[in-house]
């Protein structure tokens, strides 16, 4: 059941034994409401937790430093920017069918929750927690606002993307007001990179294919460059992200090899022209700037099928 951000606030006043749910991989927006949401219900009095089935990475570590874990039988669970129960991961997948609350910005969002605060609008998922803390008369102070802040630079790519709305710009500007430190979460963000890093997106920039008259771009990140590299996921962070940025590239791919064998595959889209559309097709989701879907088979006909789509969306196009 869809619900309104003043039912939301409300349901949140009410809750305790609060267990608080980021998806695997976890990155800026997912961390950034799960430790702000968290830590403003741990101010208010209620008891929470926090739980995620991969590490939290050393660049998003700080987002928890105001808040303690406590320990008890979850009675409420709240999924923050988690689009579909399967992002849950195995460590937490045994609250699937479990979750009170979902709070979420996807536009590809399968409602799992019994309860669903959804805006596809929003840049962020921490744009929608920002409102909702509004509403319940909580007070963003600096650690709260630098998690906030973390999940909006983070989803609108410094707000260079096509989601930065006037909203999102308006919300960082109270976030900025709040104390949060925006020039130092932009550099550690987008302007540091390791050694490992720069080694990795060597190799994979050398991996770029072009297909369609050269719209389509393909790069890989492969199971030897990672080791070759050194890099871990944390490294590879946004580097899907390159190959749309060639000059009359329209989509691009990005195909990260799975240990376990497959391929997980982002999409980006130069607008007004949606990723998501192509990976829906795969059973993916996501944003229309941004999507991923996965696949199972080799990497050549994995290729192809992508190539196939992708020339079949620029044909429904009409480009």
């Amino acid at each position: 059941m869809r619900i309104k951000l003043d039912q939301t606030a409300e349901l949140l006043k009410q809750a305790d034994d609060i267990l608080v749910l980021s998806h695997k991989s976890p990155d800026g927006d997912t961390l950034g409401s799960a430790s702000a949401l968290c830590t403003a219900l741990q101010r208010m009095g209620k008891r929470v937790s926090f739980a995620c089935s991969d590490p939290i990475v050393p660049k998003y570590q700080n987002l928890f430093n105001a808040f303690v874990p406590e320990h008890f039988t979850p009675k409420y669970i709240v999924a923050v920017d988690i689009a579909d129960i399967v992002l849950l991961g195995k460590e937490t997948e045994q609250y699937q069918n479990s979750i009170d609350l979902a709070i979420d910005h996807h536009v590809s969002h399968k409602e799992y929750a019994h309860m669903s605060f959804l805006d596809s609008c929003a840049a962020s998922t921490t744009q929608m927690v920002y409102d909702i803390l509004c509403v319940m008369g909580v007070a963003v102070d600096k650690q709260i606002a630098n998690c906030l802040y973390t999940g909006l630079c983070t989803d609108t790519g410094c707000f260079r993307y096509s989601n930065t709305t006037a909203k999102a710009l308006r919300t960082a500007a109270r976030l900025m007001d709040a104390g949060a430190d925006a020039a130092e979460i932009n550099r550690v963000m987008f302007d540091t990179k390791s050694h490992a890093r720069i080694k990795a997106e060597r190799m994979a920039l050398e991996s770029i294919t072009f297909h369609d008259k050269d719209r389509f771009a393909m790069m890989e990140i492969t199971k030897d460059m990672m080791e070759q590299s050194g890099a871990t996921e944390s490294d590879i962070d946004g580097l899907a992200a390159l190959p749309r940025q060639i000059e009359g590239v329209l989509i691009a791919a990005t195909l990260r090899e799975r240990k376990d064998g497959g391929y997980k595959v982002s999409l980006r889209a130069t607008p007004p022209y949606d990723a998501s559309v192509i990976c829906a097709e795969f059973g993916g989701g996501g944003h229309k700037g941004a999507a991923g879907c996965s696949f199972h088979e080799e990497k050549d006909a994995v290729k192809q099928k992508l190539i196939q789509a992708v020339s079949g969306y620029f044909l429904a196009q009409g480009i």
